[in-house]
């Protein structure tokens, strides 16, 4: 069977400090695989996944990123392009949360994309001592125009809907990616109810 043409290709990127877990949500994803061993990324990790989203065939390249200052100076070229991105904090540390508004505001300095989606996802649920409340990351999450979820990449809570969320919000927003097609044949499906997919995981603000 002739595989369906891929509508788009999309440019996702995954922020936040050091050590909240952005690679093992990243390797959960592409993978489904989870290494409690997984060291911190050096500069800039990628993968590419192929996703269906309402029906809509859909290539994504997602950059993942080093959380330490020093490698910051790869930013612009970083930024450059994205349609989306997912702001990760650990909800067993509460000041990774607060630093995001140094992501934030790197974002608004080097990104190309005024209307690109942000989400924010709370990860390492699945741990006990919890330090941020589900409730203080949707606050977050709203008074920054963000999707929001928790997830776990250890036990897969939430990890694909966070994507997914950020990629049906994408192919919702005009003027936010361009259709891959030759000969305008491609039809978007649109069948897209905010949240369907996620069993009530996530929120969309």
């Amino acid at each position: 069977m002739e595989e369906a043409p891929v509508l788009t290709t999309l440019k996702l990127l995954l922020i936040g400090e050091s050590g909240v877990g952005k690679s093992s949500l990243l390797l959960r994803f592409t993978d489904d695989h989870f290494d409690p061993q997984l060291g911190s990324t050096i500069g800039v990790d990628f993968k590419v996944k192929k996703l269906e989203v309402d029906g809509n065939p859909v290539k994504l390249a997602i950059w993942d990123t080093a959380g330490q200052e020093r490698f910051r100076t790869l930013t612009p070229s970083y930024y450059r392009g994205a349609q989306g991105v997912i702001l990760v904090y650990d909800v067993t540390r509460k000041d990774t949360l607060q630093r995001l508004m140094t992501w934030l505001s790197e974002l608004e300095t080097y990104s190309t994309k005024s209307n690109l989606v942000k989400m924010l996802v709370g990860n390492k649920i699945d741990k006990p001592d919890r330090e941020v409340e589900r409730s203080q990351g949707l606050q977050f999450a709203r008074k920054h125009s963000m999707l929001f979820i928790e997830a776990s990449a250890k036990t897969r809570d939430g990890v694909q809907c966070a994507f997914e969320e950020v990629v049906e919000k994408i192919i919702q927003t005009p003027g936010l990616w361009e259709m891959e097609t030759r000969n305008g044949s491609i039809q978007l499906v649109n069948s897209y109810t905010p949240g369907a997919s996620c069993s009530g995981y996530c929120s969309l603000t």
